[in-house]
């Protein structure tokens, strides 16, 4: 005799975290309307699940120490990881707020209905690049947090830009679409290949998107600790579920001989493959 298959419910209470609503998840489409999970909608939660396990523990971190607690998603999208946030760590918080950064205004509207109905009235979304956002008016001085989930390309230099204005205490990054550096290398290719035998790093198009790529999140952290943050940089979840799987956390320490070290680290780097300009505009520390 076969063993019984094994409900709805008892599948959901395996798969979602303890007080997870139910009514949010089939919101974003993430659960059906029969309360059941496709394949693409676990892939997706369990990305976003695996986030929150890294964020949760800054989340207690700073709740311990601070009367309140300001975090800002960047490149919000649809908004899956600030709802998620929200519901399963702020809602039972009154000092803890959230704002959603967002470009395309259908998602922010859509957003922003969502909040209402569902009683999250400690979550702002607002319509904005994320470059603009760190001179919005909207926006308090100081942000604790500044996640970014696959802000695409030069989003996550934003995003560092401006967790630094805002003085944020962490910064939580899975970069996404790493074009620009890439771009950089291919238009000196000549010179640097005359230049340097390292050239041939990036001599081939493939080989100059891969490194690109590689080169952009190295240059990231560079920057971070040159700005006062100590970088731990790990996987997300494995490369089975995304291939854009690197995930930046930076905690700010302010040690000076540290910054002055990666300061120095990123100039030499830069001068190395020929992307000096770059210091002055996406990597630019003042």
């Amino acid at each position: 005799m076969s063993a019984a298959r094994p409900n709805v419910a008892e599948v959901l209470a395996a798969e979602l975290r303890p007080g997870q609503s139910i009514e949010l998840l089939q919101a974003l489409h993430i659960l059906t309307r029969d309360g059941k999970l496709n394949q693409d909608s676990r892939r997706k939660l369990k990305q976003v699940y695996h986030l929150y396990q890294f964020i949760e523990k800054i989340l207690l971190e700073l709740a311990t120490s601070d009367q309140s607690l300001t975090v800002a998603d960047h490149g919000a999208g649809k908004s899956y990881l600030g709802f998620i946030l929200y519901d399963l760590f702020m809602k039972a918080r009154p000092s803890a707020y959230i704002y959603g950064i967002e470009a395309r205004e259908e998602l922010v509207t859509k957003s922003r209905a969502l909040a209402l109905e569902l009683g999250f009235d400690r979550m702002s979304f607002i319509a904005s690049s994320v470059a603009e956002a760190a001179e919005s008016n909207v926006l308090p001085a100081q942000i604790d947090v500044v996640t970014a989930l696959h802000a695409c390309d030069t989003a996550t230099d934003d995003a560092i830009r401006f967790g630094r204005l805002k003085r944020a205490k962490f910064m939580v990054l899975v970069p996404c679409c790493q074009a620009e550096v890439s771009r950089a290398l291919s238009l000196d290719k000549a010179r640097s290949l005359s230049r340097t035998p390292l050239a041939e790093l990036w001599r081939h198009p493939v080989h100059t998107r891969e490194l690109g790529s590689q080169l952009t999140n190295v240059l990231r952290c560079l920057c971070l600790e040159a700005s006062g943050y100590q970088v731990t940089v790990t996987e997300l979840v494995g490369w089975e579920h995304s291939l854009k799987n690197e995930l930046i956390i930076s905690r700010f320490v302010g040690d000076p001989g540290k910054s002055r070290a990666a300061k120095a680290r990123l100039v030499a780097l830069l001068a190395e493959f020929g992307l000096e300009t770059l210091l002055e505009t996406r990597f630019a520390l003042t």
